[in-house]
Formats: C-alpha cells, sequence, structure tokens
C-alpha cells in the first residue's frame, strides 16, 4: 500500500510568506523522511545554490484525501541543517523552551476574507457596495452569509485532521469569516494554524474562491481581518497581578510587537472598527477599541488570560507566539 503525503512549508516571500506544498508517496506506515525542493522558486535561494530541506515536524491526517494519507508540515533547512533565514519555527521553538516553566498557551481567531472575481464574496457582481456592515456578524440567511458552504466543510476538515479547533463564526464584512485554533502551547498552536490556513485555501480551491489574509480587504468603512492572540500563563491563569504585569509589560515593547504582527497593519490599526491606533498602546477590561482586552471574566475572577488584537490576519504565527512569550514570560521572571 502507498501513502500520499501533502509536504507543507512556508516560503520566504516578503513581506508576507506563503504556504507551499508538494506530495511524497510513501511506502505505509514509513516515517515521513527529510525531503527537499528548489528554493530558486519560493524566494529562498539563488538559482545556483538552490536546494533547501525539508524537515518535517507536524503530523496529521489528510481529510482532503482521506483514507491512510497524511499532511506533513516541515521546517526549512539550509543544507547543512541549520534553520534558514525564513525559518521563524526555530526561534519560537526556542523560545518556548526557555520559558517552558511558566507554561505558555495560546488561542489564535484566525479571520480571513473569501474573494471570486476581485470582489469579496457577496459584494455586487457588477460594482458598488453591499449594505453596510451590522447584520452580517454571526449572521444567517442568503441575504447577509456568504460562503458558509466552505466553511463548514473547512471545519469538519480540521476536526478530521484532529486539529484543535474550537470554533467558527461569520465576521463584520459580507465573505469574512473566523476560525479559531487553541487553546494551545507553542510551536503546536502555530503549526496547526498553518495546516488549517492550507485546508481552508484548498477546499476554497474547489469552489473557485480565494481565501485571504489581507488586513484590509476593502478601504473606507469596513473591518479589517485579525488574528487576535490570546495568550496566557501558569501565573496569569492563577493570580490577577500576572495578567496587569503581562498587559504592562506590552506596552513597553510596543513597536517591537506591532513590526511583527503583520505587513500593512497601519491600514487596519487606525483607532477606527474595534482597533486601537498603531502608533499607541492601551489595554482594558472588555475594551475592543485598546490594544490588549483583558475578558471582563478574567477581572472577575481574578486570574485568566489577554486578548492581543492587533495581530493581522496575515501575521506569522510562530513569530506572535514568540514575541508574546519573550516579553510577557520575561517580565514574570522578573516580577517572581
Amino acid at each position: 500500500m502507498a501513502v500520499k503525503a501533502e509536504y507543507l512549508w512556508i516560503d520566504g516571500t516578503q513581506p508576507t510568506a506563503k504556504l507551499r506544498s508538494k506530495t511524497k508517496i510513501l511506502a505505509d506506515g514509513a516515517e515521513p523522511p527529510i525531503w527537499g525542493f528548489d528554493g530558486s522558486s519560493t524566494n529562498q535561494a539563488p538559482g545556483d545554490k538552490s536546494d533547501c530541506v525539508l524537515r518535517p515536524v507536524f503530523t496529521c491526517p489528510d481529510p482532503i484525501r482521506g483514507g491512510d494519507n497524511i499532511i506533513v508540515l516541515c521546517e526549512v533547512e539550509l543544507i547543512d541543517g541549520t534553520p534558514h533565514p525564513t525559518n521563524t519555527r526555530a526561534a519560537c521553538v526556542a523560545s518556548a523552551d526557555k520559558y517552558a516553566s511558566q507554561e505558555p498557551i495560546f488561542g489564535i481567531e484566525q479571520e480571513y476574507t473569501f474573494f471570486e472575481n476581485g470582489r469579496p464574496l457577496g459584494f455586487p457582481a457588477g460594482g458598488g457596495f453591499p449594505a453596510p456592515q451590522g447584520g452580517y456578524y454571526c449572521g444567517v440567511g442568503a441575504d447577509e452569509v456568504f460562503g458558509r458552504e466552505i466553511v463548514e466543510k473547512h471545519m469538519d476538515a480540521c476536526l478530521a485532521a484532529g486539529l484543535h479547533l474550537s470554533g467558527i463564526n461569520a465576521e463584520v464584512m459580507p465573505g469574512q469569516w473566523e476560525f479559531q485554533i487553541g487553546p494551545v502551547a507553542a510551536p503546536q498552536v502555530a503549526d496547526e494554524l498553518w495546516v488549517a490556513r492550507w485546508l481552508l485555501y484548498r477546499i476554497a480551491e474547489d469552489y473557485g474562491i480565494s481565501a485571504t489574509l489581507d488586513p484590509k480587504p476593502v478601504k473606507g468603512d469596513w473591518n479589517g481581518a485579525g488574528a487576535h492572540t490570546n495568550f496566557s500563563t501558569n501565573g496569569m491563569r492563577e493570580n490577577y497581578d500576572a495578567i496587569i504585569t503581562a498587559a504592562e509589560a506590552l506596552g513597553k515593547r510596543r513597536q517591537e510587537h506591532v513590526d511583527g504582527y503583520g505587513a500593512g497593519i497601519e491600514h487596519r490599526l487606525t483607532g477606527l472598527h474595534e482597533t486601537a491606533p498603531w502608533t499607541e498602546y492601551s489595554y482594558g477590561v472588555s475594551d475592543r477599541g485598546a490594544s490588549v482586552r483583558i475578558p471582563w471574566q478574567v477581572e472577575r475572577d481574578g486570574k485568566g488570560y489577554i486578548e492581543d488584537r492587533r495581530p493581522n490576519a496575515n501575521v506569522d504565527p510562530y513569530v506572535v507566539t514568540r514575541l508574546l512569550i519573550d516579553t510577557c514570560c520575561a517580565a514574570l521572571a522578573e516580577q517572581a
């Protein structure tokens, strides 16, 4: 028996990396081996030194092909076995290992927008705009919800793959949706988010629809698309002082985080449409207009997690999880 293994990796496209994939046929029961690819075609190598290495790091069932077929997420390495410069996972692993005793965990809310023929799904085909946003969020009915069949198939595929999918919902703009991965530790939460993104793109492909992570898919009075990131450590899950320490620490490294939270962030974080300006930092209880929201239940219970609302939909999840670990865990270690 043969198994189809779909190898996934993150390329070197700037300013936002893309997913790539190709298929390797394995003997039934064989471990996915190290493989390679032409880095000169993925913005990761010059033509005269084009070989790059794929090292498997996360494997799950392939819900699209079914059977014993698998998806194999890989890190990209140089031929000497060191991380490729575009490999952001290696640094995430190092940070997670450094602060493992604090048990940081994440939940990432991935927003995205369906496009068809160059326009968001649900926008009038001949031009112009639909009714203003308002009724689309968590809406129901053919006049308010667009793309549900794809969304349902994606949800089923994520669950069949064993991913920690915790929910889905329609978002504020027509054709805009969200799924959530977590709570999971890093780097696994980022591994699973990349696989979930690939499944979304692949399923939408069958419908002739593009699923995009543009942080501001439509200019004007329309919500952007983010990847709100929920974060906690064992200390934050035990007392409220640690919540405040983490929130305060993020303000001290505002620019570093904004720089790592996805290309085009200035177009989305304007201070409007449930965002705080990218040039400022704030946190508050139940405040969706703040950079970081402390849920009301967390204040009531005196423990829990924080939600960093700044990351773009197109953020690299290895980068956002690493930054949150480095900033918050370092501050909490100092406090201890």
